[in-house]
């Protein structure tokens, strides 16, 4: 069990979110940064959707009232057990009455506290995720609150750790010939042109060519983004219809914004573009004021990317059970 000690707005319990609700006006919700929570799972033993602890206000801290095998992922910066740092993307052991405490990060903006076992708080819908606008999942459907204790879950993993615990190479670096670099302060991200990307003057290019910054009105819902604005070449109606995480829409005002975690289910503004999956936790990890622009991509591209990442997370599973069941042998 753990409690929650300092804590801010919006961190929350998630999953990898409740996907097949949609028609029903339910959002997926789940974490910002799903590579994040997947890696984590891993490394503390659980299976990849167990519920984790979403941190994005900062400084966060909670107390192990029970011993427990946790790792911290996502953001950069070092966590502190009892005022001692320790190695993210790491698993670590604390002792009953121990205190984690996680720092405003350097650059990103999302930190993941995974437990063995996961988080103990109720199943809806097929996932334990927060939903803030929905009022349910997670802790009460609720971001956590100083006092908040809650369990930790059953993990049929009791595979013994090194002394040191399991690392790995965090993807930003694991995957650097995958994942372009920021160029200028500016972070890349790849998109495929969408429906009424033709509605566009000159094929949307003031869309692809510009840096746009994640403006302040920005949350799980969704990224407003500012810069020049775009507008179709003739005022169009259309119908509200289906949308998912990373779709482009752009609004009458013309900056566009990217549907994120807590999308909308519905929305009938034009879709000028549609980030690729892959990237998505990319986003997940860039901070109000962060300038990013988009680079064209393909069904091809985005393939091939999902399987290097697929790759990366298969060599973290195998990698992590022969070090425990290479401990386990010698025990």
């Amino acid at each position: 069990m753990i409690e929650i000690v300092e804590t801010g707005p919006f961190n929350t319990v998630q999953d990898l979110g409740r996907p097949g609700y949609r028609d029903i006006g339910v959002s997926a919700c789940g974490a910002m940064d799903p590579l994040a929570v997947r890696i984590g799972n891993i490394l503390v033993g659980n299976e990849d959707d167990a519920a984790a602890i979403e941190v994005q206000t900062f400084p966060f801290k909670l107390r192990f009232e029970t011993g427990g095998v946790f790792a911290v992922t996502g953001a950069d910066g070092h966590p502190m057990l009892d005022g001692r740092e320790l190695l993210p993307w790491c698993t670590h052991v604390a002792e009953p009455g121990q205190i984690l405490e996680l720092r405003q990060p350097p650059k990103l903006a999302r930190a993941y506290i995974v437990f063995r076992g996961g988080l103990d708080v109720p199943v809806l819908m097929g996932s334990r995720s927060t939903s803030l606008r929905g009022g349910f999942g997670g802790n009460a459907g609720r971001p956590l609150v100083k006092g908040d204790r809650i369990e930790f879950g059953t993990s049929s993993d009791a595979l013994p750790l090194p002394p040191g615990g399991i690392a790995v190479v965090e993807p930003a670096v694991a995957l650097r010939d995958v994942f372009p670099a920021m160029i200028e302060g500016v972070l890349p991200i790849r998109a495929i042109a969408a429906g009424e990307h033709e509605l566009f003057a000159g094929d949307g290019e003031a869309f692809w060519s510009q840096t746009w910054r994640i403006s302040s009105s920005s949350d799980r819902t969704g990224y407003r983004l500012s810069g020049e604005p775009i507008k179709p070449t003739a005022t169009v109606e259309m119908r509200s219809h289906g949308i998912v995480p990373g779709v482009v829409q752009v609004p009458p005002g013309g900056e566009p914004i990217i549907q994120m975690s807590d999308a909308n289910t519905a929305g009938g503004y034009p879709k000028i573009a549609g980030v690729i999956e892959c990237d998505h936790w990319r986003l997940g990890q860039a901070r109000i004021g962060s300038r990013l622009r988009f680079v064209r991509s393909t069904h091809a591209e985005a393939r091939a990317v999902e399987q290097a990442v697929a790759r990366y997370i298969a060599d973290i599973r195998q990698t992590s059970q022969m070090v425990k069941r290479a401990l386990k042998a010698m025990a």
